[in-house]
């Protein structure tokens, strides 16, 4: 009896999703922005995705096992994709396999507890924020090329 369950229970733990990435995208070591990179993956490349941890995906791509941004991936096979898929034709679609082919993500987690207690200030980083600041009167100048003015609004009480 466990030696079936075993087999029947074997492929799920290889299990790994088809995708592939829309954009150039760097294979981190880690799930982290300032991970090692392993390798640049270009735009198209076949990859499988497997575990997910906050917005990262575990991936095998190129000979290579590291980690890439979830929102580098458009999940499905690239060969089934159907061109012109519309209407009547896609309700066909749906209705023989069960799956429109579209996949919706709809967000992100945010850090845990763990990692939030863990956090670790990147000078770097802020720097390139930095370059994103606007000053009073440059931000005023912009208000103004767009015909937008101040307003006061009372406080909700």
């Amino acid at each position: 009896m466990k030696l079936l369950l075993a087999v029947l229970f074997l492929p799920l733990l290889a299990w790994a999703e088809p995708a592939t990435t829309i954009r150039a995208a760097e294979l981190k070591k880690e799930p982290a922005i300032d991970a090692e990179t392993l390798i640049e993956l270009p735009e198209n490349t076949a990859v499988d995705a497997a575990e997910r941890k906050g917005g990262w995906v575990r991936v095998k791509a190129r000979g290579s096992e590291g980690w890439l941004k979830m929102l580098s991936l458009r999940y499905g096979n690239p060969a089934s994709a159907k061109k012109g898929d519309t209407g009547i034709s896609q309700m066909f679609n749906v209705a023989r396999t069960g799956s429109s082919g579209t996949q919706v993500t709809t967000g992100v987690r945010g850090l845990d507890e763990k990692e939030l207690a863990n956090a670790q200030p990147n000078a770097s980083e802020l720097a390139k924020l930095d370059k994103f600041a606007a000053d009073a009167d440059g931000a005023a100048r912009f208000a103004a090329n767009g015909k937008l003015g101040a307003k006061t609004v009372d406080y909700p009480k």
